[in-house]
């Protein structure tokens, strides 16, 4: 009985005179490794038996059944018996060849099927994220003169970080050039990979600012206003987002500039500072992306000098959580950051809490960044209202649009009113050169928040009356109590004019309130304006003193005796401007004078008993003015409705006819950042008169400030940042209770009903799935090759066939996936019904966070599981993500297959071109698949590789220097398996290519980190990292490459230790799934555990030596399955 060695076309063509002298070159060469491997072959024919009886007879083909059929149903003579048996055999030999030479290309139907499912559901993803639900653009260019000064000898005996980062100061060409330093000192910090040059624009507003406004106004400099010293850092562009030990790096650093810049206040050679004034003491912070993040960690750093920062105002900052989570130590960094600052305002008291005199404003750009999730900047869960608050740009007055990440830096409309913040907040006469922390707190609040917050403080009632206001006693402008007065064409009449509201009696805490609006400004008593909005009471004063004691006299008695005299305040401080909105508005930030606005509640007014408002216009200007007292039952809607009918059926409802001016419809139940609606408004019917404005209408949330403006509404994109994804759960538990808000601004003499509907948005709720999500595809893609794999090396070791990576995969979809995925989607839904039950509002009795202590202990990473969702309604997300996630994965396999087959075609090129002939190519056909270095050479490139990881390269590096050999050992077996299709080449193929996959997996969790490295170098910073140089989180790694490297096949297990792979991938597959967004750079560590598991497994067919090893690497030893032939 006789057995082909090798399949090829050009061994079965060979004569008999070649056979003959390669038998005896065979015979005068044999060694002892080929004559182990002709054994292993022998032995590998008399097992065969034994695997088809190990095959269910579903892997058997039908060639197989039919002959083990016959031999059961006739025996036969012991020659014929034999011949029979002998055709059987090769029979079965051919049928579990084909079970295990499949083609890495073949895909079943069923895969085809899911893989085109999610990669049509992924570019639908992808299409509604760069086309719906967009905002629109609406940010100026800033442009500047800008000359930047470096600070030289800021060197090594200031900072240990001299060589690597600098120190600015910035001028205007123009305003000022000096070098030397006279105003206060605030410090731009730039983010991820930005530049110093990025504060250009808010320090030029600064200088323009004080020069052309500040220094003219003297009120403002007696208060404390003066010039601004706006430093910058050169961070080299560092990619802080990747790396802990940067950030911490860079906020050392910043702690030692503060210590510096401070330092040049004292001294008279580079300071021309008013010598009355005191030293600064602290330095005002701002902050861009990272830049913010790294301002917090300045203060709890060791060199940090106690109260040297007091306000830090930050742009586009994830502060709530770190945008990648691939360094231990950048989510070790943010941990810690984070928990010092809860800490810090959970005391009970404030000479506890050495963050008590901070100011922390979050700043962030909504919609249109796309680099970093807003949902991160949000403060919620790390300071109290008392002390920061978090604001979108599209919600700061007269901005009214959102800002890209880099946008933040040099939009026109939000360097202004930061600029004037700051310069509102300073005190030069205090040391922290600040004024006090409340009243910082007031005067942000005053510029970035829009007013009609209900948390928004009135100036009103601080105000002394400035206005002697004096009326006929029969005068016809005083309204009857409740009619709402409406006011056209102001200024008609070419005379002052009053017209009078009194103020309705007290009805109870919060029945009624007042509501103003007009198109034209509201002027204070120094201004000479046309418009005046005056709260009033009786003031019986004699003839004659009324300009003693007031700023304004308006008389419009004629002279009469008798007349009424009414002292007033002016309301134009607690103006609120809103986006004008007519027939031909398209956005709210076109280039429209502003609405004025006014709001107050009747009890704040106990005082007053009148409204007056009055019209000094000389002439007609086109103006209109609308004043009522409504009741907040009428203007307050709360539409009860849960989430699933909303997604469902969506909501509608109908404005009635006579309805306030402002109507505001609550919806608790939609508060999620995953959802988008479509909102469709009806056509606002007027009658003869001309409508003042058309709808206007305003949606927000209470926390965080986010408010989004629609004018001339007929239909609006509605999407929130509200309760996001892995977001930890805030200080204050009620803040997410209010959900969403949608406020309308209707012309009420337009005596229709308005029909609003209210739908979701399937497409673009889908689309917003991309900036919350993104990173679950570094994490749950390694879930399903650890499946595919887990279910690979199971059929290896039942059968001895290492399937191909696409035939696991088809395995995994009928078996194992949808069973993990089931049970994934019930354990996110008790997730998110714990995360529910932790965020509940205080108990009764007691008050809500209204002090700087916290009621109870919160567990801050409650959302950090799974997909993070806190609504069991997003169920739904698992078992779509695991499919898109199967999708990639799949690609992934064909890429890498299509890479492999065109770097495999120069080798095969090269072999025709080199002229081999049949004799040569069936000559090469015994000799063995791989031919290996020396074992010595091998174990001393390995030793160098690991000696560069624990000293100089991170062992990010040596891992992808790792993916590039197996890769090539890929490409080496792809090109022996087409020369010798013997299953053994299919099987360490098909083994080596699952390895690369595995391996692919995990390097995007690593590229971050070698990127900074990079970098690094590229600056001439040479000063290793303090981690990454773990020699166990790479040596199983190089080890398991240096082995495959040798064309070795792991062995098989039929032992109970099989149960230990089996375990290992199914860890992996789970932790994937649960923890894998939140700690991915664990994944790491648990595929290199599995990679020292195989190691072991491979050294397990050797001795426990040195010769042993070096058998094993040279591949002088088979395994028991008779792996491929190795040269000796």
């Amino acid at each position: 009985m006789r057995r082909k060695l090798s399949s090829s076309a050009d061994e079965d063509n060979d004569d008999s005179s070649l056979k003959a002298s390669q038998a005896v070159n065979d015979t005068e060469k044999r060694t002892f490794s080929t004559a182990k491997y002709d054994v292993a072959r022998h032995s590998d024919t008399l097992d065969r038996r034994k695997v088809e009886k190990a095959l269910s007879p579903a892997q058997l083909s039908p060639d197989t059944l039919s002959s083990t059929a016959k031999r059961t149903a006739s025996p036969k003579s012991p020659q014929v018996s034999t011949a029979e048996e002998s055709e059987d055999r090769a029979m079965n030999i051919r049928g579990r060849r084909r079970f295990g030479m499949r083609s890495p290309w073949s895909c079943s139907l069923l895969t085809l099927t899911a893989s085109l499912s999610s990669l049509l559901l992924m570019l639908f993803i992808l299409h509604s994220f760069m086309t719906r639900q967009l905002d629109s653009k609406g940010c100026d260019m800033y442009y500047t003169r800008s000359l930047f000064f470096n600070f030289a000898d800021f060197d090594t005996e200031h900072t240990r970080f001299a060589a690597k980062y600098s120190l600015h100061l910035y001028r205007e060409v123009g305003f000022d050039e000096d070098p030397k330093v006279k105003g206060v000192p605030v410090l731009f910090i730039p983010g991820n990979a930005g530049s110093y040059r990025q504060a250009r624009s808010l320090a030029s507003e600064t200088v323009q600012y004080y020069y052309n406004t500040v220094q003219q106004n003297k009120e403002a400099l007696n208060t404390g206003a003066t010039s601004i010293d706006f430093f910058s850092v050169d961070f080299n562009e560092d990619f802080t987002a990747f790396h802990g030990q940067t950030l911490l790096d860079q906020a050392e650093y910043l702690n030692d500039a503060v210590a510096y810049i401070l330092s040049l206040y004292h001294d008279p050679r580079r300071s021309q500072r008013d010598p009355s004034l005191p030293d600064p003491s602290s330095v005002i912070l701002v902050g861009h992306s990272m830049g913010g993040v790294a301002a917090r960690t300045m203060l709890t750093m060791p060199n940090y000098q106690s109260n040297s920062v007091n306000t830090i105002i930050t742009m586009s900052a994830p502060h709530a959580r770190s945008p990648v989570s691939v360094d231990a130590d950048l989510v070790r960094t943010y941990q810690r950051i984070n928990d010092h600052w809860r800490e810090a305002y959970s005391q009970e008291w404030a000479s506890d809490n050495p963050l008590w005199h901070v100011t922390l404003i979050s700043i962030a750009g909504g919609t249109l960044d796309t680099t970093v999730p807003s949902d991160y900047a949000s403060l919620t869960s790390l300071v109290p209202s008392t002390h920061g608050f978090t604001v979108f740009t599209s919600s700061i007055p007269a901005m009214w649009t959102g800002a890209d990440h880099n946008q933040a830096t040099w939009c026109a409309q939000l360097v202004r009113p930061v600029a004037r913040s700051i310069f509102e907040a300073l005190d030069v006469h205090r040391p922290s050169q600040t004024k006090p922390r409340a009243e910082r707190m007031r005067v942000f609040k005053k510029w970035y928040l829009t007013g009609i917050e209900d948390t928004a403080e009135k100036n009103l009632p601080q105000v002394e009356p400035s206005t002697l206001l004096t009326l006929e006693d029969q005068s016809n402008s005083i309204n009857p109590v409740g009619k709402r007065l409406v006011l056209r064409n102001l200024g008609e009449s070419g005379q002052p004019s009053a017209h009078v509201l009194p103020i309705p009696p007290h009805a109870g805490l919060g029945q009624k309130k007042f509501t103003f609006l007009s198109n034209l400004p509201l002027q204070d008593v120094s201004d000479s304006g046309h418009l005046d909005v005056l709260f009033c009471s009786v003031l019986p004063l004699q003839p004659g003193h009324s300009a003693q004691l007031f700023s304004l006299n308006i008389d419009l008695s004629d002279g009469q005796t008798g007349a009424t005299r009414l002292a007033c305040k002016n309301a134009a401080s607690d103006r609120i401007v809103l986006p004008a909105s007519y027939r031909t508005s398209i956005q709210p930030f076109d280039k429209k004078p502003p609405f004025s606005y006014l709001q107050y509640d009747v009890e704040d007014l106990p005082e007053h008993q009148f409204v007056a408002i009055v019209d000094r216009a000389a002439e007609s200007r086109h103006g209109w003015a609308v004043a009522e007292f409504s009741d907040n039952v009428e203007s307050n809607v709360v539409i009860e409705t849960g989430l699933r009918n909303l997604l469902l059926f969506g909501t509608h409802f109908k404005m009635p006819a006579t309805r306030p001016l402002v109507t505001t419809y609550k919806i608790p139940a939609l508060h999620s950042s995953l959802l988008a609606f479509k909102l469709h408004m009806g056509k606002q019917a007027c009658g003869e008169e001309a409508e003042l404005f058309t709808p206007l209408l305003r949606q927000y949330l209470s926390e965080p400030h986010e408010s989004r403006y629609f004018v001339n509404v007929k239909e609006a994109n509605i999407s929130l940042h509200g309760i996001a994804p892995f977001m930890p759960p805030p200080l204050r538990s009620q803040a997410i209770s209010n959900g969403l808000s949608l406020q309308f601004w209707t012309d009420p003499t337009c005596d229709s009903s308005i029909d609003v509907s209210l739908e979701v948005d399937v497409g673009g709720s889908l689309g917003k799935l991309v900036m919350r999500y993104r990173t679950v595809f570094a994490a749950f893609p390694l879930l399903i090759v650890a499946l595919v794999l887990r279910k690979q090396f199971k059929v290896y070791d039942d059968n001895g066939t290492f399937v191909t990576f696409m035939e696991s995969m088809d395995f995994c979809f009928r078996t194992s996936m949808p069973l993990l995925f089931l049970a994934l989607t019930f354990l996110a839904m008790s997730l998110t019904m714990a995360s529910a039950a932790t965020v509940m509002p205080p108990q009764a009795g007691r008050s809500s966070w209204s002090t700087n202590a916290t009621e109870s202990a919160i567990d801050y990473t409650v959302n950090d599981l799974l997909l993070g969702s806190q609504d069991p309604i997003f169920w739904i997300l698992v078992p779509m993500f695991g499919l898109i996630s199967a999708g990639i994965i799949v690609i992934m396999n064909y890429i890498a297959l299509a890479i492999i087959s065109v770097l495999q075609a120069p080798l095969t090129l090269f072999a025709s071109w080199s002229g081999r002939t049949k004799r040569e190519l069936a000559k090469r056909s015994s000799l063995p698949a791989f031919s290996s270095t020396s074992p010595r050479r091998r174990i001393i490139t390995a030793s160098v590789l690991l000696l560069l990881v624990s000293t100089v390269i991170p062992y990010q590096f040596a891992y992808l220097v790792a993916c590039i050999v197996q890769l090539a050992t890929c490409i080496q077996a792809s090109r022996h398996v087409r020369e010798n299709r013997t299953e053994a080449n299919h099987n360490f193929y098909n083994y080596a290519h699952s390895i690369l996959i595995l391996m692919l997996c995990v390097l995007p969790i690593n590229i971050p980190v070698l990127v900074v490295w990079i970098h690094n170098l590229a600056v001439h910073w040479l000063t290793p990292f303090s981690s990454h140089h773990n020699v166990l989180s790479i040596m199983p790694f190089v080890l398991l490459v240096e082995t495959l490297t040798g064309g070795h096949i792991v062995p098989r297990v039929t032992t109970r230790l099989t149960y230990v792979t089996n375990v290992f991938f199914f860890l992996i597959a789970v932790y994937a799934a649960v923890y894998g967004v939140t700690y991915a750079y664990l994944l790491h560590h648990l595929v290199n555990c599995v990679a020292a598991w195989l190691v072991a497994l491979h050294f397990s067919v050797n001795e426990l030596s040195v010769s042993g090893l070096g058998r094993m690497l040279e591949g002088g030893s088979d395994d028991s399955n008779g792996d491929i032939k190795k040269r000796p």
